[in-house]
């Protein structure tokens, strides 16, 4: 039986509680519950309140379930010395994500970065383990001193200097590069909501690109979402996925960034952990935009599905390229060919039936085929996933994967396997 969740202390008793843990005390508790099973929680609180005073002990509890958390994105070697809050888990770099970017950041031959809007540290850590210098700002008091102590807990406090205050105020002349990750959630402590306005961002947006514009080489990490239209046309857009699922946006500017800074809106896509990048330039309107136009044909034997990134990046025209294929749908991101060519940008199936959207004939053809694991995926259709399997119910040995879309704009099923 788990501890029942506590209210999060907040203002000067959220850094006292903090503080607490930070002692030999505090450290010990941290220590012993290190590896505690949550289903066991209360039994292994009620014996260290036996020692320890209980807001020290629900200070811990509530520290190791952070921590536990945190296993999915900082690894169970790091998680396990650093400290979060939740908000701090919730809104981190992962570990993968941050150091792709400060790779760039060092390849680009800068040696020290402000890093604004630093949260718990995510970013600065990997900054500082790439050997950059870095000043980590943030506004808010007890996520500053969370981030001193996670350089600590890390051996990087000697690279990295944390300072508590309003990221606009700060001057970041001294670095040779800035990274900017503005709060993109409302209410307090950002748990209002995404926004979407990048204007409400904290900071906006255009104070962001600003100070981007102003350092030497700088990146400012935005929402996925972002509309091709409000990317500087003076900043490199780089959309980044991490095992197929897109976690962010970033723009880069001045030295950071690559491509022709006045012929085109350079794009990236990155596809981590593998690393592998697709890059390309969005033509101005009359200058050679039918180029980014693929084909449109009908399906072939296989299909391919471009990763998120590259669709947020506009390059499903150089996946098209790449597997010397067509989309089959002009709305629609997937790309179809007669042979089999790979790509580290697409997910290949090899496709055995094309159909009109027929549900009874769907269920007949599964029946037939005796498909008991259903693989359902969709784009450009309204029917849900789960509706489908619940209407389907699909039974047997076998397994398929059916895609939900449109062929040259008529609703249509596709069915078939991993290539």
């Amino acid at each position: 039986m788990a501890v029942p969740d506590t209210p999060t202390p907040s203002g000067d008793d959220a850094l006292t509680s903090f503080a607490a843990l930070l002692t030999a005390e505090g450290q010990h508790l941290l220590a012993a519950l290190r590896d505690h099973d949550p289903a066991r929680e209360l039994a292994a609180v009620t014996r260290l309140r036996r020692d320890h005073p209980a807001p020290l002990v629900t200070a811990a509890v509530a520290q190791a379930r952070l921590r536990q958390r945190a296993v999915a994105k900082f690894g169970a070697e790091d998680a396990a010395r650093m400290y979060f809050t939740p908000d701090g888990v919730e809104q981190a770099t992962r570990t993968g994500v941050a150091a792709h970017r400060a790779a760039r950041f060092a390849a680009g031959g800068v040696r020290s970065v402000a890093d604004l809007c630093c949260g718990v540290g995510g970013d600065a850590i990997e900054l500082a383990r790439a050997g950059r210098t870095v000043l980590a700002v943030d506004r808010d008091p007890l996520t500053c001193a969370v981030a001193r102590a996670n350089m600590a807990a890390l051996g990087l406090a000697d690279r990295v200097e944390v300072r508590c205050a309003d990221v606009t105020e700060v001057d970041t002349g001294a670095y040779d590069g800035v990274f900017v990750d503005p709060a993109r959630r409302g209410g307090r402590g950002g748990r209002g909501g995404r926004i979407f306005d990048p204007e409400a961002y904290s900071p906006p947006l255009s104070w962001a690109v600003g100070a981007a514009r102003a350092a030497g080489a700088a990146a400012l990490k935005i929402a996925p979402g972002v509309p091709h239209e409000a990317v500087p046309e003076d900043a490199e857009a780089e959309w980044v996925s991490y095992g197929g699922d897109v976690k962010e946006a970033v723009l880069w500017f001045g030295g950071a960034r690559s491509g022709a800074p006045h012929t085109a809106r350079a794009v990236r896509a990155t596809l981590l952990p593998g690393g592998a990048t697709l890059t390309g330039e969005e033509a101005r309107e009359g200058a050679g935009a039918e180029d980014a136009v693929p084909p449109v044909g009908p399906v072939g034997r296989y299909l391919h599905e471009p990763d998120g990134a590259v669709i947020r990046a506009h390059l499903v025209a150089e996946v098209a390229r790449a597997t010397d294929g067509r989309l089959i749908d002009p709305s629609i991101a997937y790309v179809t060919s007669d042979a089999l060519v790979r790509t580290p940008f697409a997910t290949s199936y090899e496709i055995t039936d094309v159909l009109p959207f027929h549900l009874k004939r769907l269920r007949a053809l599964l029946r037939e085929r005796e498909v008991g694991t259903l693989t359902v995926k969709k784009r450009g259709s309204a029917v849900e996933p789960e509706e489908l399997r619940r209407k389907v119910k699909p039974r047997g040995p076998h397994a398929a994967t059916v895609f939900l879309t449109r062929v040259a704009g008529a609703p249509s099923m596709l069915l078939g396997h991993p290539a």
